[in-house]
């Protein structure tokens, strides 16, 4: 069912929409204009027709949507017209129902419910017949039937009837000579206009006279405002004035030419359109003739006695007789004295009206009125705007708060959200006086309001009755105002009383018309047949009533700017034949940026326009709805928007799971054999070895023992596989070259292949440290190859080359049994302490929760995780046997040279080159030495800078007390080691410089750290240490190898002959942070794909005007369109987007493992009830909350293959990176193949597009008017079509018959500079950074840049145009870059300081597209001419940086705090800098983003004055500054390596001491520069801080650098190091220079508080110096103190008062809602909620805790942190699942809570507590998190349940969520005891025992955002509780 309810006004669209809502359920859509539903598609009304039952919105917009056929009559079910007496004559009522609903088959007509207070809309009725055939008129048209209601007590027990009062006011003595001026000025104003020599009178007075006019459009045009269209403007606003002055008095006249005059000085256009100065030069002269003030008080004391309102006083002397709220008895008030106190003197001189001083009396009578509402109607829009202003002057009113409400179709108009905030504003009385215009009259529903004043009277019957219906309040006034002996007031009343009555009967008794049935005074109410158009294929029609405006929103919808106002112009001819009638014919002047000038419609009787609109579609400029084509053709269809604010595709927020591709080389069903044994089976494989190379030092050893291995396929691979070489960063100083080498094919038996897949998987695991067994493994046939180890030397046979021996000793050994030696040893001890370095992966818990729940004994000491000490869960496995001492020999016989290690005894020889497993924390280690000068005994070392007692005695105290391990063989040596790390990304550069190897040779090596382990707690491991060195490059191998061959696959599939390495690099994204990725070949693919689409779509359509083209060409190249094209050929398989991370990296046979170790519990929550191999299509959603999707993320369960997700704009970009590379591999013939590979259905050949460049037929006197040798001069180039350069320089505010504007012109030359200009750069500067690139080409390529090109060669002096503001802006521009073109050597390339004029810009793209056609389409010609315009050509030397940049670069480098603050003056933007608190720069500009930037600019200026002034004065004018631009920091350096595109510095620690709270660091830089080599080595001084340290040798290297460029063939010290001052007086120099620093911080404003500093270092050292003297002068006071109660205790007096210390807890604001403790109601309610089961204890508390479905690994550490303290909890990997289906899950096994925990950027941002199973649920932000393990000093969770401590938790909210957080669980507060307790000697005895608190953790602070009614259900969930932002008003404000 679909209803329509009409409404006639728009605040009654919210209205009633929302009382629908309410009142009924149904879905309710509302629509008004102000919503842009003119722009709506049919596609967007059908899903509101689809998902609304009701649509309550305004006539106009059914009858446009009827008249489109958006909808058809049809469709629509029940149709209600609010207000229906408006359905007469053109009104959108009557025209829907004459043109749609009479002419709908009747069976088909949707039902009609009209609603009136007066179906008459007149000024009253005659006689009763005349009202009779008005009401049968009405019923006709709606084709309905009058009814009422015949009792009217009955109405009044639902609407109550007003009482009617008349009051009478006094005549307004005329301000005659005032008038007379106003009226005088608005004479001049008009003859003004009339003789301005550029203006003609069809101009000013809107006459259409055809003859001038033609003339005068040729040579000015008639869009350009001028002061014509001001006076038309100016002659409203003097009547207005006038019309003020006569009706409300001289006061009120005043202010609203003041406010005229402020509108106009504060419009943005005042600069430059003369309009708006010629308005302003009058407003200002009436303003001063006006000027007045208004007072209280009477004209004098002897007449203040008389009386006001027929003895009612309003003196305040006598008590008031009448009773509240009621007037006289007699109905009729007298208001004429000016004598009043009030306001009596202001009356007598002119200053208000007596009609104003009878309603202030009106108003006053009210003063004492308990919930006084009153709406004033008034006429005109002047009066309800100031009388407002009269109340607020007047102090006897300030009573009343009043406001004005305005409609739509008025100068003066407000928005519909201003309107509905006024009218809520009302409602709830915050305002209490409405003053409105007849828009409050109809259907405003405010029950509260109890006066209704009629300031003006109505002008018709019905306004007088509807206005009457706005009081309704029982007790309601309804106060009429009519001025005394006015006959024509008196006659109104009469009429409208009579009349209203008449209605009343008539639609009661109805009288019989029937004799009248033949008359024109009764219509049928039948649509009237008329000339119609209809659009067969959609049912659109055109009729005379739309055509015209069909006509002008087509005008509106042409692409214009602000110097030309496009409407169309219509001149009616008449036609005399001899004998015949007289006929007319229209002829249509159409913009001239229409597609088609002029059109002339057909002789007819009468002036018929729709054959205009009917030939606009014919001719295209309609679509099929009859709507303006915007160029959006069938490829619109495929775009789906998104209503719910979900990101759209093929935007960078949408993001969705694909899965990994690999490459079909890969597959192999061979990988599936080798379960058998048989000799004779033989499998053909394929054998490459890796081959590494390292180049670059390193004194580490281990780099360079690393075992060979070789890969083996099931295929031959690519020979450009075998072609490639990747670096692999392995160190800082070592790079690491791998490529693969072809070795043959090799035959391998079965029996041969099972030892290589054991093997492979024993490998692999314990490198990628996932737990599988070769007999157990998942295989995949999609990625088939193993790893194998090389034995070394030559072999003819790849067989031999292959290491059995090693595969044999690795796969055959017994080692493997013992757990601790597989992967994820912390598993298994119930520890995630050995996280695999930022992995995402979640550690399990289920070994810890299974040791508590089998009670084993926890050990006291125990500190890593958990409860149970790993050594404790070793031991009770047997792993390590005889551990007890007295079954072992106390001492081993080290002569032999054996150690005892925990499982055997072993020869130190046999140590070398192993891996140890430590047996009591299940770390691995690289076996160093073995230390023959160090036992267990030996004393534990001290951590650096820790100078406190020491913590253990000895290695053997250390084990003990931290591990629980009690070392018995204490003699033997221990075992010196470094640890095995996790399996790295090799393919990223991880360290600071990634170029020039040279520069790192004589660098110190990382930092080794070491450990010592006794030997009896180490296992040796089976695999050797240089074979895991060796697999741990594999997986990076392996990575680049699997993206070359789905390169190398895509290639094949493209069938083009690109290298596969270049389209690998367009299939990288940045975020791999590898050494290559596709934004620099997207930057060119992006601007290739435009000018390819741009060219055809302006060759194909010439019919399409610019902003067609614009819409058409971004629905073939959005983001949106490529995504789909991407996704279409399947991209997302080929695209590598993330870091690789060999954690999540699938090695055939060793799958990654994103989950628990979950062998003993479900590894899913809903096993029973979701099956897993359901694909779960996927969306990720960017928000703040929690996701709540119907569709669902996910991975597949069984499938091997790994997911990852991609933004939408990646796949987008992909596609233009591929078409960028294709372009630079192989021409346009590539890049036009790759695009019609892809799906861009476009011609690109253009001998294919069937288009036609007609010559132009331009009239000789525009052609006479234009020097074309001049131009053509500048440009060097001679046209064939000179027709198209004169539309290339004609703007659209100078329209020329023949002549079109430059604006398609435009579209084609923006797309070819863009080309040429970005295929320039990018073949310039091929080692230039991508975002580096970006920036040339924005530089090179903007508006600003190609207006001064324009200035710089006269091209605007040619420019066509018709706009005098449009010269006054380029007059003004010009002078501005002269300027810049005489400072020598000066290119801002855009960055001036004058806003270009936008029209400037375009014609020199405009005269790149006329270039373009005029030599056939050829790009070669555009860049031969515009080369040399373009130069000097923007480099990275000339790169100009942006002021506001600079500044705050600079700001940062000198740790000060910038701050803008910007206002607004009339028209002008003012913008303020102020440093570190100080103001430093001010400009204004009319455009604040140019005022920001001059504001800037000035305070470098200054800024930099200052430096060298002070640098002057100090005498360190070298130490500051140099070559007068920047101060010398790390920024600065990397500016100029960016410019001179050198490689960035090389920072290099090169001392590092001083005890832990006072470290100094000491670092050197230097640079590889290509001219000069390497620099010198600049070292700095030693620094607290390594920011600092690399500042300070920064400022030196600039120092050489500036040199070096100042005297760059000078002889400099180039040998040697350098270093700031003495090698020794680092510290001291160091020293003075804060000193100096903080002394000239200290001599700034004294007022300069820490707050007001924002730079955060610099803030905190104020803020510590201040904390310091705070504490000195608290001492003070407290040592004064205690000598001041010593003192009193020696005279024996009493001690002074001790102050109570002030807490935000003891001085927090009072909130109602704390609770008394003797709140019995409060408490006895507790027992209703829903906790109260728990908090009995009748029901034990059960928890689900899990975390958001993207979660990093701080979520899982914090559940396993909550796991531990939590009793009963239970943690589930989130997984895919949609939260309700969780909270379903956990209802159905009894869980009383879920907890949630979400993260945001890798960091846990918020919790959701949800309820069960009712609610409520809690969501709360999280932050200062600090988990168990980095807490220092922790203790550990122990299994007894926690006791709870609730503190302040005082509110109800408090209460609420104090039970609802920690229900069941036992709250404990501590009772202080007297002195004289019982329990006295029980605490001395005990005296001797301190017990202390110890932290376990986590540590975080929770704050409630919301609490929610029931469980989570953000759609439809009640909340109790939502945290606003204004609610943050003080610190001493709390909610719980």
């Amino acid at each position: 069912m679909l209803a329509v309810f009409l409404v006639p006004k728009v605040p009654l669209v919210y209205q009633q929409a929302e009382v629908i809502r309410e009142q009924t359920g149904y879905q309710v859509g509302h629509y008004c204009g102000e919503m842009g539903q003119d722009f709506w598609d049919a596609r967007r009304w059908q899903r509101e027709f689809e998902s609304k039952q009701v649509l309550v919105m305004t006539a106009q917009i059914l009858l446009n949507i009827l008249r489109h056929s958006i909808v058809k009559m049809e469709a629509i079910n029940l149709l209600i017209l609010d207000e229906c007496h408006h359905a007469v004559k053109k009104h959108p009522y009557s025209l829907v129902m004459s043109e749609f609903y009479h002419t709908t088959p009747k069976e088909k007509r949707p039902s009609v419910f009209g609603m009136t207070a007066s179906p008459v809309n007149l000024k009253g009725v005659s006689s009763q017949v005349d009202c009779a055939v008005k009401i049968r008129n009405l019923e006709s048209k709606l084709d309905s039937v009058v009814c009422t209601i015949k009792d009217r007590k009955e109405l009044e027990k639902h609407v109550p009837m007003p009482s009617e009062v008349v009051v009478e006011y006094d005549k307004a003595s005329s301000l005659w000579s005032l008038h007379e001026k106003i009226k005088q000025m608005e004479q001049t104003v008009e003859e003004a206009a009339r003789s301005s020599s550029r203006r003609s009178k069809w101009q000013f007075m809107g006459a259409r006279d055809a003859g001038a006019k033609e003339e005068l459009r040729q040579v000015y045009g008639v869009s350009e405002r001028t002061e014509s269209d001001g006076a038309a403007n100016l002659i409203q606003k003097l009547r207005a004035i006038n019309f003020a002055l006569g009706e409300l008095g001289q006061w009120c006249a005043y202010k609203v030419a003041h406010a005229f005059l402020t509108a106009l000085q504060n419009d943005e256009r005042a600069n430059y359109q003369l309009d708006i100065k010629f308005q302003e030069s009058y407003l200002v002269t009436v303003v001063s003739l006006l000027q007045c003030n208004l007072s209280e008080g009477a004209i004098s004391e002897n007449n203040a006695t008389g009386s006001d309102m027929d003895g009612v006083s309003v003196n305040g002397n006598e008590p008031d007789e009448l009773e509240e709220g009621e007037l006289t008895t007699s109905h009729v008030v007298s208001g004429g004295e000016h004598v009043d106190v009030i306001i009596g003197a202001a009356v007598a001189d002119g200053k208000v009206t007596p009609k104003v001083q009878s309603l202030i009396k009106i108003l006053l009578k009210y003063q004492h009125t308990e919930d006084f509402r009153a709406i004033i109607f008034v006429e005109r829009v002047v009066a309800a705007l100031v009388l407002p202003k009269v109340f607020m002057e007047l102090p006897s009113l300030s009573f009343v708060k009043s406001a004005s409400l305005i409609g739509h179709n008025n100068s003066q108009e407000m928005r519909t959200s201003q309107m509905q905030d006024t009218i809520a504003r009302f409602r709830d009385g915050r305002v209490t006086v409405l003053v409105a215009t007849s828009v409050a009259e109809e259907g405003l529903d405010i029950r509260q309001c109890n006066v209704v004043i009629r300031f003006d009277l109505a002008k018709t019957v019905l306004a007088y009755i509807q206005s009457r219906g706005r009081a309704r309040k029982p007790g309601s006034d309804y106060i009429l105002m009519v001025e005394r002996d006015n006959l024509s007031h008196v006659a109104f009343l009469k009429n409208a009383r009579n009349s209203e009555e008449t209605l009343r009967k008539e639609a009661i008794e109805r009288t019989d018309i029937s004799h009248l049935k033949d008359t024109c005074s009764i219509n049928s109410g039948e649509a009237v047949d008329g000339t119609m158009y209809q659009v067969k294929s959609t049912g659109a029609v055109v009729s005379l009533n739309s055509a015209v405006g069909l006509i002008h929103f087509y005008c509106s919808q042409l692409p214009s700017d602000r110097y030309s106002i496009l409407h169309p112009e219509f001149t009616i001819k008449r036609h005399e034949t001899p004998g015949g009638p007289i006929e007319y014919s229209c002829e249509l002047q159409l913009p001239c940026n229409a597609p088609f000038e002029k059109l002339e419609g057909p002789p007819c009787k009468s002036m018929r326009l729709a054959q205009q609109a009917c030939k606009l579609h014919e001719m295209g400029a309609f679509t099929d709805m009859l709507l303006p084509d915007k160029g959006i053709g069938v490829e619109a269809d495929k775009v789906e928007q998104n209503d719910e604010g979900d990101p759209l595709p093929g935007t960078a927020r949408h993001r969705e799971f694909y899965p990994e591709g690999v490459a079909d080389i890969l597959q192999g069903e061979w990988i599936l054999s080798g379960q058998g044994y048989e000799e004779s089976k033989i499998f053909n494989l394929y054998m490459y070895s890796v081959k590494c190379e390292n180049t670059g030092f390193s004194k580490d050893p281990l780099l360079s023992q690393v075992s060979e291995f070789a890969v083996m396929f099931g295929a031959e691979l690519d020979a450009e596989v075998l072609s490639m070489s990747m670096d692999l960063f392995i160190a800082r100083a070592v790079i690491t070259k791998a490529s693969l080498v072809f070795e043959g094919p090799i035959g391998i038996r079965e029996t041969q292949l099972t030892l290589l897949k054991n093997f492979h998987v024993r490998l692999m695991s314990i490198v990628l440290d996932v737990d599988v067994e070769p007999s157990n493994t998942p295989w995949d046939t999609a990625k088939a190859y193993l790893f194998v180890p090389l034995a070394g030397g030559k072999s003819t046979d790849p067989i031999h080359l292959i290491d059995w021996a090693v595969i044999d000793k690795v796969t055959k050994t017994d080692a493997w049994s013992n757990p601790l030696q597989r992967a994820r040893p912390d598993v298994y001890l119930g520890t995630n302490e050995r996280t695999l370095g930022g992995d995402r992966r979640e550690y399990g818990f289920a070994k810890l929760r299974h040791g508590m729940a089998n009670e084993q004994k926890s050990h006291p000491t125990y500190g890593i995780r958990g409860a149970v000490a790993q050594f404790d869960v070793v031991k009770a496995s047997g792993l390590a046997p005889h551990r007890d001492a007295n079954r072992v020999p106390s001492q081993v016989d080290l002569m032999d040279g054996k150690l005892m290690m925990a499982d055997s005894c072993i020869m130190v020889q046999d140590l070398g080159g192993k891996i140890v497993t430590a047996a009591h924390s299940g770390k691995r280690f690289y076996v160093d030495s073995v230390r023959f000068d160090m036992t267990a005994e030996n004393s534990f070392p001290r951590k650096e800078g820790y100078l406190g007692p020491l913590e253990y005695s000895s290695y053997a105290e250390y084990y003990k007390q931290k591990y629980g391990v009690e070392l018995i063989y204490r003699k033997q040596p221990l075992i010196r080691a470094r640890g095995v790390s996790y399996c790295k990304n090799l393919l990223s550069p991880r360290f600071e410089h990634s170029g020039g190897h040279d520069a790192v040779s004589e660098e110190t090596p990382e930092k080794t750290y070491y450990v010592f382990l006794p030997p009896e707690l180490c296992f040796v491991h089976p695999l050797p240490g240089s074979l895991v060195r060796g697999a741990q490059r594999l997986p990076s191998i392996m990575r680049r190898i699997e993206s070359m061959l789905l390169a190398v696959q895509l290639k094949d599939i493209i069938n083009y002959p690109v290298p596969a390495s270049k389209i690998l690099e367009a299939l990288t994204a940045a975020s791999c942070q590898e050494t290559f990725c596709y934004e620099r070949a997207e930057l060119l693919g992006d601007a290739y794909l435009k000018w390819v689409v741009s060219r055809f779509l302006f060759l194909k359509y010439p019919q399409k005007h610019e902003g067609q083209l614009t819409r058409m060409r971004q629905q073939m190249v959005s983001n949106m369109v490529l995504y789909r094209y991407a996704l279409n050929k399947g991209l997302q398989s080929y695209i590598q987007a993330d870091r690789f991370a060999p954690s999540r990296w699938a090695s055939p046979g060793v799958l990654p493992v994103f989950d628990e170790d979950t062998k003993e519990a479900n590894s899913s929550l809903f096993d029973e009830e979701i099956d897993s191999n359901e694909r779960l299509s996927t969306k990720i959603h960017n928000t703040d909350g929690y996701e709540e999707d119907e569709m669902e993320e996910g991975e597949l369960e069984s499938d091997s293959s790994s997911y990852r997700v991609l933004s939408g704009k990646t796949l987008a970009d992909v596609v233009e990176a591929l078409i960028g590379v294709y372009y630079v591999e192989g021409g346009k013939c590539a890049a036009n193949h790759l695009m019609r590979w892809i799906g861009i259905e476009i011609d690109f050949d253009l001998k294919e597009i069937k288009y036609s460049v007609m010559p132009s037929s331009v009239p000789d006197n525009v052609l006479r008017s234009i020097d074309f040798d001049s131009l053509e001069g500048s440009l060097n180039f001679k046209f064939s079509d000179r027709g198209l350069l004169v539309e290339a320089i004609t703007h659209a505010s100078r329209p020329s018959s023949g002549v079109s504007c430059y604006q398609r012109l435009e579209f084609v030359g923006d797309a070819v500079l863009d080309h040429l200009i970005t295929r320039y750069l990018f073949f310039s500067y091929t080692d230039l950074p991508p975002g580096r690139l970006t920036d040339l080409r924005a530089a090179a390529v903007n508006n600003e840049n190609f207006a001064r090109v324009a200035v710089k060669h006269n091209l605007h002096t040619h420019l066509r145009h018709g706009s005098s503001a449009l010269e006054k802006q380029i007059r003004d521009f010009v002078k501005e870059v002269q300027n810049e073109l005489s400072k020598p050597g000066f290119n801002s390339f855009g960055l001036g300081d004058c806003k270009a004029p936008k029209v400037l810009g375009d014609i020199v793209e405009s005269i790149a597209g006329a270039i373009f056609l005029d030599s056939g389409c050829v790009t070669a010609s555009v860049w031969e001419v515009f080369q040399p315009l373009l130069n000097p050509m923007v480099t990275p030397e000339t790169l100009p940086m942006h002021p506001v940049r600079e500044l705050q670069e600079r700001c940062q480098q000198q740790a000060e705090g910038l701050e803008y603050k910007a206002t607004r003056s009339g028209n002008l933007a003012i913008v303020e800098v102020y440093v570190d608190g100080v103001q430093v720069g001010v400009a204004h500009n009319p455009q604040k983003k140019m005022a920001q930037k001059l504001a800037a600019r000035n305070a470098l200026v200054a800024l930099k004055e200052k430096e060298s002034a002070e640098a002057k004065e100090n005498g360190e004018i070298d130490g500051k500054e140099k070559n007068g631009t920047q101060s010398f920091t790390r920024q600065t350096l990397n500016d100029i390596c960016l410019r001179r595109n050198w490689p960035m510095p090389i920072y290099q620690c090169i001392h590092e001491g001083g005890p832990a709270h006072a470290k100094r660091f000491t670092f050197s830089v230097r640079v590889n520069t290509s001219d000069r080599g390497w620099t010198d080595e600049c070292i700095g001084d030693p620094m607290p801080s390594v920011k600092k340290a690399k500042d300070s040798a920064a400022v030196l290297l600039l120092e050489l650098l500036n040199k070096w460029i100042l005297h760059p063939t000078g002889v400099d010290d180039m040998g040697g190091k350098r270093k700031k001052g003495g090698e020794d007086g680092g510290d001291s120099g160091e020293e003075g220079i804060e000193e100096r620093q903080t002394k000239k911080m200290m001599q700034k404003k004294e007022a300069l508080r820490p707050s007001m500093i924002k730079n955060k270092e610099k803030r905190s050292a104020v803020h510590a110096k201040l904390k310091q003297q705070k504490k000195v002068d608290k001492r003070k006071k407290v040592k004064a103190r205690e000598a001041a109660e010593k003192r009193a205790l020696e005279l024996g007096e009493e001690p002074p008062p001790k102050k109570t210390p002030r807490t935000i807890e003891n001085t927090r604001e009072l909130d109602e809602t704390i609770c008394k403790p003797d709140d019995d109601e409060f408490f006895a309610g507790n027992d209703a909620d829903e906790f109260n089961d728990i908090l009995k204890q009748e029901r034990i508390p059960k928890v689900l805790i899990t975390t958001c479905r993207f979660n990093s690994t701080r979520g899982p550490g914090l559940a396993s942190d909550l796991l531990s303290i939590i009793p009963n909890s239970h943690y589930y990997k989130r997984g895919t699942y949609d939260l309700k289906k969780i909270v379903e899950y956990a209802r159905s096994r009894d869980f009383t809570s879920v907890i949630v925990i979400h993260t945001n950027r890798r960091e846990p941002d918020a919790v959701l507590i949800i309820g069960l199973p009712d609610g409520p649920t809690a969501h709360f932000k999280l932050s200062n998190l600090v988990l168990h393990k980095d807490l220092k000093n922790h203790g550990n969770p122990t299994s007894h349940k926690p006791e709870l401590v609730l503190t302040n938790f005082t509110t109800r909210l408090g209460h609420r969520v104090g039970s609802y957080i920690f229900e069941g669980k036992d709250s404990k507060q501590v009772k202080s005891k007297s002195k004289d307790s019982k329990n006295d000697e029980e605490a001395n005895t005990q005296k001797n025992i301190i017990a202390r608190l110890q932290e376990c953790g986590p540590r975080f602070t929770l704050k409630l955002i919301s609490l929610q009614h029931g469980t989570f259900n953000t759609k439809e969930g009640e909340y109790e509780w939502v945290h606003k932002a204004e609610m943050d008003t003080s610190r001493r404000r709390f909610f719980l």
